[in-house]
């Protein structure tokens, strides 16, 4: 595809959107709207919460929404491809040369058929039809939505460029990134710990940039509460109810802690499928729990906010799952230390990036019961050691997670790299 006029938007290709675990998604999508771009999302399926953070209501970018069924989306599919192709017929003939180059890497064919059709969805519907003047796009996850990202971008001639998270960095064949980040202009990363990972794997050959999500920083704050905790200790979860996140080892730690007599409620936000959700209330009822937990399930980030402020201990387990997966730097811990939450976590991944032991927090390493109930205790009970480390992790939040700083550099990295601004 050619043009003689300048390209102004920014796409970018989002899983689902919004999604409440994903505000720093949004917020990025904000913050680079103030800064200029022009953003146009393209979401690979509806959303499936029934309700969103406030703050997508001030996002700008118009939705896309690209058919998610192979079966009732056939149709659209068929409509659009089969007209990008008399269109452009050489063009649409390599791109599914590149896709069969990558078959032999696909675990699920159909799917990868499926992201091709995409891709030529966003060319043909929103590109052609609709006059959506693509000058970069960007994939938000290295996995599903960078391939439709790299075959939209092939259809339509115009580079494309990605951010690697956690999951889809490690749970994928690294020939499957390889390929994505060979083709791209650049990659984006939100941990150190990542950016080393794919520097040593992809061999150096593109821009690997490190920025961290960052939290809106306006919205948390310590008011002026005590360092000191007083009982019944008020301890924190929020986390999706996978494996990665290690909810068993932190239920047994607490646990152990109220065999030893510790006074406190313990208050668990989140939720993942039906039989996690089945596992986890079950873990709850046979270590004797129940009467001390509360399973709140997915609230708003208004809601989360409002719990950080009556917590004294916020606390994760973080691991290596088997499938590799693994966190990068939670959200969530950045906003319990900018509220004055002493936070225990486990030395897994990006998180040593931030929470330094005995200093911004306390760190114990993963799957090891004993040692997170006694990091738990420390933080709940060691006065001194709280006067020392909640204002420390609120001066190192403030330092390292300032969303506005970051999503400015950022906005400068993408500048750089030619993606269109209008300021």
């Amino acid at each position: 595809m050619t043009t003689h006029t300048k390209k102004t938007t920014l796409g970018m290709v989002l899983k689902g959107y919004p999604r409440i675990s994903e505000t720093f998604i949004s917020n990025e999508i904000k913050l680079l709207e103030e800064m200029g771009f022009k953003i146009h999302i393209y979401s690979m399926r509806a959303p499936r919460e029934n309700f969103a953070h406030k703050s997508i209501k001030e996002i700008k970018a118009k939705v896309t929404y690209l058919p998610s069924s192979m079966i009732w989306g056939l149709p659209a599919f068929l409509w659009y491809n089969i007209r990008l192709f008399c269109k452009m017929p050489k063009r649409y003939m390599d791109c599914i040369k590149l896709m069969k180059s990558r078959f032999a890497l696909a675990p699920k064919k159909h799917t990868w058929i499926k992201h091709l059709l995409q891709a030529g969805y966003i060319v043909q519907k929103s590109v052609i039809d609709d006059g959506v003047d693509l000058g970069h796009l960007h994939g938000h996850f290295a996995h599903t939505p960078t391939t439709v990202t790299m075959y939209a971008a092939f259809l339509a001639g115009i580079p494309f460029s990605f951010t690697a998270h956690a999951k889809d960095i490690y749970t994928q064949d690294p020939r499957r990134i390889q390929d994505k980040v060979d083709r791209a202009k650049f990659v984006v990363t939100c941990t150190k710990y990542n950016a080393r990972h794919l520097e040593k794997t992809m061999g150096g050959s593109k821009p690997i940039h490190c920025v961290y999500h960052g939290i809106n920083l306006d919205l948390f704050s310590p008011n002026g509460r005590s360092t000191s905790a007083k009982t019944p200790y008020h301890i924190l979860t929020v986390a999706r109810f996978v494996e990665k996140k290690g909810l068993d080892t932190v239920l047994m730690a607490l646990a152990k802690l109220r065999s030893e007599g510790l006074d406190f409620r313990y208050t668990l936000v989140g939720e993942g499928k039906a039989e996690f959700n089945r596992k986890i209330k079950q873990l709850v009822h046979d270590l004797g729990l129940d009467d001390i937990t509360t399973l709140t399930g997915t609230i708003t980030h208004e809601d989360v906010i409002q719990l950080l402020g009556s917590s004294d201990c916020f606390t994760l387990g973080c691991r290596e799952a088997k499938d590799g997966d693994r966190d990068g730097i939670p959200n969530v811990v950045a906003e319990a230390m900018a509220t004055g939450v002493p936070v225990t976590a486990t030395e897994v991944s990006g998180v040593p990036e931030l929470v330094v032991h005995e200093e911004t927090g306390l760190l114990c390493p993963s799957n090891d019961v004993d040692a997170l109930a006694t990091i738990i205790r420390r933080a709940l009970t060691d006065d001194e050691l709280r006067a020392h480390i909640i204002p420390a992790a609120n001066t190192q939040v403030h330092t390292l997670f300032n969303n506005k700083q970051l999503i400015r550099t950022l906005g400068e990295i993408y500048k750089s790299h030619g993606v269109p601004c209008t300021k």
